[in-house]
């Protein structure tokens, strides 16, 4: 039986696991204020990285969500302009600190949010926007960015699965006011459970420092609300190992990226990734569409993947707009998000990680172009 072909696969090895032994050897597994030195090394060489003045650890990607918009003063009344298109703590952290979501629509090629349709979105309770950075391309920050200086709005860049995608020549995070990360185990560089924040300002930084551990600032009281968001020592031990290998592992996703995209371009009805001029995908997973399918369609051939040994998945078949909570709490309607609604419908993504052989890429697309026919 042929082995199963994962969807992500972490790249651990030796340098992680003997920084993660030292620091169960030190006693130091954590501090109090989120700052121990594992800690410390890993942002200082994060922000570095990113090409940001400060990078603030704390323990998930949607705390990184949740903790800017703390820091950015976003609350209840104002509105938040978000895409529908994207996992569902994009949203989660807007709601829970009281603010509105405002979903627009996506472009149909990078499937990141579109510009215009930001713009047409503000109101006078406008407050910030969400561009997420989805399956490892950026978004058009330019255009985005232009826009929120017009309107004096916050920019978070929800970079969760976008680590090492750049735009412009600058990577992602370093263009808005905030960029958040996440560490989740599936992602290209993992802590297995972590995130980072991304800034130039100070004030921003301090803010986030004291909202990761309980509002706590210089005095050791709660100056701010704030949470429980720290990573531990180990984590950062983890992940300070994971970024010194990420441009290997981004390149070599890149490479197999190439691969799938010269061995699948020749089938008609699947649309291949879309990558601009200008910008550098990151190659989180690779999506493709089937085109002019319904849902249905789309999901019979990720199931046949699927029994094939290949871990296709569907991100996402439920644009956040159609949930349930979402429809109830908001009264969000379908068929609102034509373009989003539609790529919800067709798409489906396939491994590109650096684990992948020349071997798996040619079984994947085999097996796609005789499912497809």
């Amino acid at each position: 039986m042929r082995k199963v072909i994962p969807i992500a696969q972490p790249m651990i090895n030796k340098e992680e696991i003997e920084a993660v032994v030292a620091v169960l050897k030190s006693g130091v597994l954590t501090s109090q204020f989120g700052d121990g030195p594992y800690t410390k090394k890993f942002e200082e060489s994060f922000a570095k990285y990113v090409g940001a003045r400060y990078a603030v650890t704390v323990n998930s990607g949607t705390a990184a969500l949740h903790a800017a918009l703390l820091a950015a003063e976003i609350g209840e009344g104002d509105e938040v302009i978000v895409p529908s298109f994207t996992f569902v703590a994009t949203v989660e952290a807007v709601v829970l600190i009281g603010a509105k979501p405002v979903f627009v629509d996506i472009d149909p090629k990078t499937y990141t949010i579109d510009p215009a349709a930001v713009e047409e979105a503000i109101t006078s309770r406008t407050a910030a926007i969400i561009p997420v950075h989805l399956y490892g391309l950026m978004a058009d920050m330019e255009k985005i960015m232009k826009i929120a200086r017009e309107h004096d709005l916050v920019v978070i860049e929800d970079a969760a699965q976008a680590v090492g995608a750049e735009f412009a020549g600058k990577k992602a995070g370093s263009f808005g006011d905030f960029g958040c990360f996440s560490f989740y185990g599936s992602k290209i560089i993992t802590t297995g459970e972590g995130g980072m924040v991304t800034t130039n300002r100070r004030d921003n930084a301090e803010a986030l420092y004291a909202i990761r551990s309980h509002g706590f600032g210089r005095h050791h009281s709660s100056e701010r609300l704030g949470h429980n968001y720290r990573m531990s020592e180990i984590a950062s031990a983890m992940g300070y190992y994971q970024l010194l290998k990420l441009p290997r592992l981004l390149e070599a996703r890149r490479k197999n990226a190439n691969m799938l995209t010269n061995m699948l371009e020749d089938i008609g009805r699947l649309e291949l990734p879309f990558e601009p001029k200008g910008y550098k995908h990151s190659w989180y997973v690779y999506t493709v569409r089937l085109r002019g399918c319904r849902a249905g369609e789309r999901n019979k051939v990720v199931a046949k993947l699927v029994n094939a040994g290949i871990q296709a998945e569907v991100y996402y078949p439920t644009p956040v707009h159609m949930a349930p909570y979402y429809r109830r709490k908001f009264g969000f309607k379908p068929r609102s998000l034509p373009k989003t609604e539609a790529a919800a419908r067709q798409v489906f993504s396939l491994p590109s990680h650096s684990g992948l052989t020349e071997e798996d890429i040619r079984y994947i697309s085999q097996k796609l172009r005789k499912i497809i026919g």
